[in-house]
């Protein structure tokens, strides 16, 4: 499934691929995921020099066994 790059989506663990990552506020590195980081920048953390965070959405799904991911590859989004 192809998504836009930042989209946050609900998924079930076991649809989870490797275009997305839970919003479990990881850190991720700048260089390997710039494409994400010129989008959400260290709105959720980070040093903004070599990481940036993702949003915690952890505890907030609204079914449980179901997780809040971002897609970290797919579409760059569109500016219009």
């Amino acid at each position: 499934m192809d998504y836009f790059i930042g989209q946050i989506i609900l998924l079930s663990f076991a649809n989870q691929s490797k275009d997305v990552s839970l919003c479990d506020g990881s850190l991720l590195q700048i260089t390997q995921n710039s494409a994400l980081y010129s989008l959400i920048g260290t709105n959720y953390g980070g040093d903004g020099v070599s990481t940036f965070a993702l949003p915690n959405l952890q505890g907030a799904e609204p079914i449980p066994g179901l997780s809040y991911c971002i897609a970290i590859a797919g579409y760059y989004p569109p500016r219009s």
